[in-house]
């Protein structure tokens, strides 16, 4: 009896037998095969074309963003085993320089141009070099920026303001364990724009998408480390609430994955001074 009830909580908890199979669906429907087509039509690669290489949010106020950034000093190697999962954040300014920092690393341009259609490289791995993902910030206390909801537009280094004001509340309500958004100085959305890499790749363009994501989502990390922040990870929100939140679709365009940073009690102050070089490849030509 207290087998059967364990299972049927578990059912309940998790997922039902029917949805249970779906993964596996996933799985075998998105493996490549020999007989799988490789090649790039015509039509497909018009359509390439067309596709923003960022949304532009056209419009919306421009918040640039410093193009001297902090020199991360920290060894790679103390960056990765310093890395947790900080739950205990503590509520602290961070610089508009950290903030570039963040994004830049995480998701910024390398080297302009060169790319697919003369599109420009990314600091990160991507399929195709079809940089499928879009980034956005919800800025709680960050220096210089009014508090709200803005995107990350990589190629030109700038933020828009999409929403003003606090809006912990709302993002505290679609996730798992909402006390991380009162606590977090920013909280990054990475959203997926599937179209964008599965016209080319298909069923497993879907995986290529979630491996960029995670190559994001360490980057960020280790940068936070380097900077002396704490980060959270965030996969348990309620997907169709942050979808309305970032003014998504959730079909073509969903978010995927949350990232709060933070400060923490062992870090150096997050006002330290600390030497500055000029990022040359930061490009908003």
């Amino acid at each position: 009896m207290t087998a059967m009830l364990s299972r049927k909580t578990q059912k309940t908890l998790f997922f039902s037998d029917e949805e249970a199979v779906l993964w596996e669906t996933f799985s075998e429907n998105s493996k490549l095969v020999r007989s799988s087509r490789c090649e790039t039509d015509m039509h497909e690669q018009e359509r390439l074309i067309t596709l923003n290489e960022s949304l532009p949010f056209e419009g919306f106020p421009v918040v640039p963003l410093p193009t001297r950034l902090p020199a991360l000093d920290m060894p790679l190697r103390k960056a990765i085993e310093s890395r947790v999962s900080l739950r205990e954040m503590i509520l602290q300014p961070m610089s508009l320089m950290h903030c570039g920092a963040l994004l830049h690393f995480g998701y910024g341009v390398k080297r302009a141009g060169g790319g697919l259609f003369g599109r420009s490289f990314r600091v990160v791995p991507s399929a195709g070099a079809l940089y499928p993902l879009e980034i956005f910030v919800h800025a709680k206390a960050v220096e210089g920026l009014t508090q709200g909801l803005y995107h990350y537009n990589p190629p030109k280094h700038h933020l828009r303001l999409l929403k003003i004001g606090d809006l912990s509340e709302q993002i505290s309500e679609a996730l798992v364990q909402n006390a991380i958004p009162f606590r977090a100085s920013v909280i990054v959305f990475i959203a997926a724009m599937f179209e964008r890499t599965v016209i080319k790749y298909g069923n497993r363009g879907y995986r290529f998408v979630m491996l960029e994501a995670g190559h994001v989502a360490q980057n960020i990390n280790l940068v936070s480390e380097s900077l002396g922040l704490g980060c959270l990870n965030i996969g348990g929100f309620f997907d169709h609430d942050i979808d309305r939140l970032l003014g998504l679709d959730g079909l073509g365009q969903t978010s995927i994955y949350m990232i709060a940073v933070g400060g923490h009690r062992h870090s150096h102050s997050l006002h330290s001074r600390r030497r500055v070089r000029r990022t040359q490849h930061v490009n908003t030509d």
